[in-house]
């Protein structure tokens, strides 16, 4: 996957209360036209007035799941990327509440393949779910100690990882 060129000119609203996080996501993304907010209000402004293509939302500090609603309604999918909200819940709740992915920080050094999955799922219309177990399924094995994370919800999984190519 040319994660470049997938990228390339593509409009994203890159969301954080921490400047260095801002700032670091904003020269990874270089080929990107990109805005962003370290503020819940700023954030939402944006969310509410202009169109992305995709959405980095932290969870904490800005109110993340709430950005996440307003991105939803507007169409605009959505990556969560965090470091203090990265449990089950805080994952499960991603998943249930329309996001298209969850990352750690931890790994925001793949964030350029991260959104390249999604927003290459969205034009072929397929689950970026499906791409997220493959790509980090292990990470979060190893994160929660074991699958009992998966087995917790195994209907939940099940289902949001069906394939929807096709539809």
């Amino acid at each position: 996957m040319d994660t470049k060129k997938i990228l390339y000119g593509r409009k994203l609203l890159i969301v954080d209360d921490e400047p260095d996080v801002l700032q670091v996501l904003t020269e990874m993304l270089d080929m990107c036209k990109i805005d962003t907010a370290s503020t819940f209000e700023d954030a939402k402004k944006l969310l509410e007035t202009v169109d992305y293509d995709c959405t980095v939302l932290d969870i904490m500090g800005v109110k993340g799941f709430d950005l996440l609603a307003i991105a939803r309604k507007r169409g605009i999918p959505a990556l969560m990327l965090t470091a203090h909200a990265l449990t089950e819940e805080s994952l499960y709740m991603s998943v249930q509440d329309g996001a298209s992915y969850f990352a750690p920080k931890d790994l925001m050094h793949e964030i350029e393949v991260f959104l390249a999955d999604v927003l290459e799922a969205q034009e072929k219309k397929k689950n970026p779910w499906v791409r997220w177990s493959k790509r980090l399924g292990d990470f979060y094995d190893k994160r929660f100690v074991g699958t009992d994370w998966r087995k917790k919800e195994e209907d939940f999984w099940k289902k949001k990882l069906k394939d929807y190519s096709g539809l």
